[in-house]
């Protein structure tokens, strides 16, 4: 099973910046792709931004330009850099992994979630 860790929410003021980590762990996995999802009160869960392990990069319309979204393969971490945070953006931040664990002829495919982390930002 693959389990995904976040850190580095917080609150901020608008205009300020935050940084989130992502670190996936487990045993005998690979990831296709990553990415960062967040859910605001009584809104519905929504792509923020996602990358491939081939590096193909995704971003909602709202965060392009100010959000940018990387990873290290090696350390299965993936990382979203916020600047020029808004109060819109204030929301839980969850941290997405998708690809495929175990072994010949045993191989699975998963999709993880972190427990999320919250970002405020205020006016």
């Amino acid at each position: 099973q693959v389990q995904l860790v976040e850190s580095g929410g917080g609150l901020v003021q608008s205009g300020g910046s935050l940084r989130l980590s992502c670190a996936a762990s487990g045993s005998d996995f690979s990831i296709v792709a990553m990415g960062w999802h967040r859910q605001a009160p009584g809104k519905q869960r929504a792509l923020v931004a996602g990358i491939t392990n081939g590096g193909r990069i995704r971003y909602a319309d709202s965060v392009k330009g100010r959000f940018t979204i990387s990873r290290d393969n090696a350390k299965n971490t993936v990382y979203l850099q916020m600047n020029s945070l808004k109060p819109e953006d204030t929301a839980v931040y969850y941290c997405n992994a998708e690809g495929q664990s175990g072994s010949w002829p045993e191989i699975k495919s998963f999709d993880s979630w972190g427990q999320g982390t919250q970002v405020t930002v205020s006016s």
